[in-house]
């Protein structure tokens, strides 16, 4: 999974401490990265030792980690509930919005975190400011990209291609659809933008996860910094 930003301590204080709030019986949602990879091998050893839960990964990399690990998996509708989401950020604001999307699983990762009845946020402290400027990943239907970068463009934004780094061509998502990473410059309000890209036409999910974390584990190098939204 891929690592940017933060150490790796950093990291695996925060996905533990979020491991630690799942219970037994929990069906927790199983983010992406390399924060919630730390979230997902704690859970693992938590499983080994007898806890009973079950995972919801939400992207091939979180199940392909969670079936090493030896967490028992449903798909999405295969439930009736989530209990915990635990995923990371790639930036998170002072009111626990955050913007995701750096490893293309956003769509899917929104639709679990959404539905959880709670869902934590795991992070190192470089995933933090007080307001939002990451560029923002906006999933495409491939035939849509031109009207897309149009709509984009219009709302202020410079979408840009996700390419991939191994081979020529774009980034295709799990859901066979492409990424356009759309820079806003600083965000000053997240839900107004998320509303907007919502509406543009062609657009599958967007990176902006405005107003459904619950609270976020920082990890620091000493501890964890918890925050809770107000």
């Amino acid at each position: 999974m891929k690592t940017t930003g933060g150490t790796d301590d950093q990291k695996r204080r925060a996905g533990e401490r979020a491991a630690a709030e799942v219970e037994d019986g929990d069906v927790v949602g199983l983010g992406t990265g390399s924060t919630a990879a730390h979230a997902i091998r704690a859970l693992g050893r938590a499983v080994d030792e007898g806890l009973d839960v079950v995972g919801v990964p939400t992207s091939f990399d979180s199940r392909q980690l969670a079936r090493e690990a030896g967490i028992p998996l449903r798909a999405l509708d295969e439930i009736e509930r989530i209990d915990l989401a635990i995923d990371g950020a790639d930036q998170l604001d002072a009111a626990l919005n955050a913007v995701k999307g750096g490893g293309a699983a956003h769509a899917r990762e929104k639709v679990v975190d959404a539905a959880a009845e709670r869902f934590v946020v795991v992070a190192d402290p470089s995933k933090t400011a007080e307001a939002l400027s990451h560029p923002v990943p906006v999933e495409v239907l491939p035939d849509a990209r031109p009207a897309v970068e149009r709509d984009v463009a219009a709302l202020g934004g410079d979408p840009v291609l996700r390419r991939a780094e191994r081979k020529d061509g774009p980034v295709v998502t799990d859901n066979g659809n492409l990424v356009l990473d759309c820079d806003f410059g600083a965000i000053a309000e997240p839900a107004a933008l998320a509303s907007d890209l919502a509406a543009v036409p062609g657009t599958v999910e967007h990176g902006l996860f405005v107003g459904l974390a619950d609270a976020a584990y920082v990890g620091t190098d000493d501890g964890v910094e918890v925050r809770t939204r107000d």
